[in-house]
Order: structure tokens, then sequence, then C-alpha cells
């Protein structure tokens, strides 16, 4: 069993900028010479998430407005008084979608879906610099 890892880094815009990161992990998975195992992707922080999308044009104002309803800025949020920041429903978006996917490697690629890309998508209010980890376990 070998373990590999690797970081993916990325610059974003502030809330709720998509990205696919499908190709980089793919990338990742082909030097790691990994050929059957998982890969897990995961992003430290409390305001941002790693999960699978159609990434298409439709979905990428779907989803930001599904989480306005879910976790809408520019309600109250106690997090506002502990930090005098304005991320509460940064965080809350964050917790409800989690930190992390795990990915099957079955012959060297990754088996996700057809429409199905891993993306990172930013919750915090402002631009950040975002490495994302990538750790994958097989033979």
């Amino acid at each position: 069993m070998s373990v590999y890892y690797e970081e993916v880094n990325v610059e974003t815009n502030g809330e709720v900028d998509i990205i696919d990161i499908t190709s980089d992990i793919q990338n990742i998975v082909n030097k790691s010479k990994i050929k059957d195992g998982i890969t897990c992707v995961f992003v430290p922080g409390s305001t941002g998430t790693i999960t699978t999308i159609e990434y298409e044009p439709g979905l990428m104002k779907d989803l930001p407005r599904a989480l306005q309803k879910i976790a809408p800025k520019g309600e109250h949020y106690d997090h506002h008084e502990t930090w005098h920041d304005d991320n509460g429903h940064s965080h809350v978006r964050s917790s409800l979608m989690g930190p992390s996917v795990t990915i099957p490697i079955k012959n060297g690629r990754l088996l996700h879906g057809t429409w199905q890309q891993i993306v990172f998508v930013e919750f915090d209010t402002r631009p950040r610099n975002r490495n994302i980890i990538v750790q994958i376990v097989g033979e």
C-alpha cells in the first residue's frame, strides 16, 4: 500500500466562487503512479468546501441561489458578535456542505460521473489563496 500527498493552490474571487479542480486532481493521481485506491480531497479552513457538481453555467447560478435561501447573507449570525466580521453565513454554508470528498481510483483514473466534476467553492466574503490537500492511498 502506498500513500501520496500533494496540494493544489487556487486563488479565489471570494463569495461563492466555484472552481473546477477535476483535471488538477487527475493530474495528481497520474503523478502518484497509484492505479487502484482512493483519493481524499480536503480543504483546511471553515469557509470553503469541496464537492461535486455538473460544472455548467446554469448550476453556477443555481447553487449560489440555493445557498442564499439556506444560509442567507445579510441575516444576523452570532458569529459576527464573536469576531466582528461579516462571514457568519460563509461558515454555516461550509459546515453544511463539508470540507472534503473521497473519490475511488481504478486503473489510474478517478471514478466520477461524466457530468460530475470536483469543485472547490469559496464561501468567504473576500478573495482567498487556498491550498487544497490531496492524499491518495492505494497500490
